[in-house]
């Protein structure tokens, strides 16, 4: 076992816990600890420099280690970072986000993702004095009890009031409406479906107006998590994307450029419930993480790096389509081009995906095999390239493995063959 894997074992529960442990994704192959990064590049605790398409998760979208956003944040720790009362910093940021959300009329700050997902359904049920959420089967919004993807330690009453459906079925939405009717605080939604072990799903045309016109008739709140996708699809939110109006969001991950913090905004007639839930944390206000989101948001606007990573995302989706088809394989990155999953089709064991993936691994490119990967701005077109050709390689390699241990039943037919 690796020496730090081995330490890890011996002095924290589950060794490398949560999503970033490499028992997800290839315990052989995947590093397990990184000691440096800079652009779209790191470096592993053997000294092994991997291109990432992975992104720290999403948190990092202008480049690791940015200049200027590592300016203001270390200029602000040179006063303060946290203190017995907030900066000023947190008025800016909070008018910075309200100016860009046009549905916006007050923001709250948290660290994590989970912290402002849970704070949303709590003011919607406080507002709507109702306790039902509905959410999509399969969805993460974080770790709280009520959306936890394990059930370890948690009590069947504390989810007894969430029902989910799956997404798109608007059929399935309409009957928990009728069957919970009056009963039903808010929906949350992401812009996009992106569950694990599975492609993206991206909205139906009628998805999104006819939920909206549903809840606005039912006076049931939307929460928006856009946790993942947030600042990557459009700089204002990814409801312009998809022509969605929330009642609350949610963002988070690219929101700081890796610096820790995440946001909730709401609408004006939830100010008043908001002001009764009470939501605190002693690193909350952290003075640095709000500098340097106030920087990271100049930055995407200015640069218009969504429009970038959609183009730069889109090539390089063409570009390892048009290789899989070469080699008679059925490959796609599906989702929105900035956050691409990888997929083959009839793979119901994910053996393709996770071979595949592997050999990228040896490609020294990393890419999870069971979640979406993010573009960010470092990934020019240098990068692209070099992606583009080592997963070439794997390709190549892929097919002459699955040719050597299934010749009769691989490569999977595609109008190519």
């Amino acid at each position: 076992m690796n020496p730090l894997l081995s330490r890890a074992s011996r002095l924290i529960p589950g060794s490398i816990y949560g999503h970033t442990s490499p028992i997800l994704s290839h315990p052989q192959t995947a590093p397990a600890f990184a000691i440096k990064a800079k652009g779209a590049r790191y470096i592993d605790a053997d000294g092994n420099e991997w291109l990432d398409l992975m992104c720290a998760y999403g948190t990092n979208i202008l480049g690791y280690a940015h200049p200027t956003v590592l300016e203001a944040a270390i200029r602000q720790l040179h006063n303060s970072d946290c203190l017995n009362h907030p900066t000023p910093l947190m008025l800016d940021l909070a008018d910075r986000l309200i100016s860009l959300t046009q549905f916006a009329a007050w923001a709250v700050f948290a660290k994590n993702g989970t912290d402002v997902t849970t704070y949303a359904i709590q003011v919607a049920r406080e507002h709507t004095r109702r306790p039902k959420i509905l959410s999509i089967s399969g969805a993460y919004h974080g770790t709280a009890p009520w959306c936890a993807p394990s059930i370890a330690g948690i009590l069947p009453e504390e989810r007894r009031h969430i029902h989910t459906f799956p997404w798109n079925d608007l059929n399935h939405f309409h009957t928990l409406i009728k069957k919970h009717h009056n009963q039903i605080a808010a929906i949350i939604l992401t812009p996009f479906h992106h569950p694990n072990f599975a492609p993206a799903q991206l909205p139906s045309p009628d998805f999104f107006p006819t939920i909206q016109n549903t809840c606005r008739q039912h006076g049931i709140q939307i929460i928006l998590d856009d946790i993942r996708a947030g600042f990557r699809l459009h700089h204002r939110g990814s409801h312009k994307i998809f022509n969605l109006t929330p009642d609350l969001a949610c963002y988070g991950k690219a929101l700081a450029n890796g610096f820790p913090i995440s946001a909730c905004l709401g609408a004006a007639h939830l100010r008043r419930a908001a002001e009764r839930v009470f939501f605190t944390g002693s690193t909350w206000h952290s003075a640095a993480s709000m500098a340097a989101a106030l920087a990271t948001l100049d930055l995407i606007e200015k640069n218009n790096i969504p429009q970038f990573l959609h183009q730069q995302g889109l090539r390089l989706k063409n570009s390892l389509e048009q290789l899989a088809a070469q080699h008679s394989l059925s490959f796609t990155l599906t989702g929105p081009p900035a956050m691409p999953t990888p997929h083959f089709e009839n793979d119901p064991s994910l053996l393709l995906l996770q071979t595949f993936t592997h050999l990228l691994m040896r490609q020294h490119v990393f890419l999870h095999p069971h979640h979406n990967g993010f573009l960010c701005a470092a990934h020019t077109d240098y990068e692209i390239n070099e992606i583009i050709h080592r997963s070439q390689i794997a390709f190549a390699s892929l097919k002459s493995t699955l040719s050597q241990t299934h010749p009769h039943t691989y490569p999977h037919p595609t109008t190519h063959d």
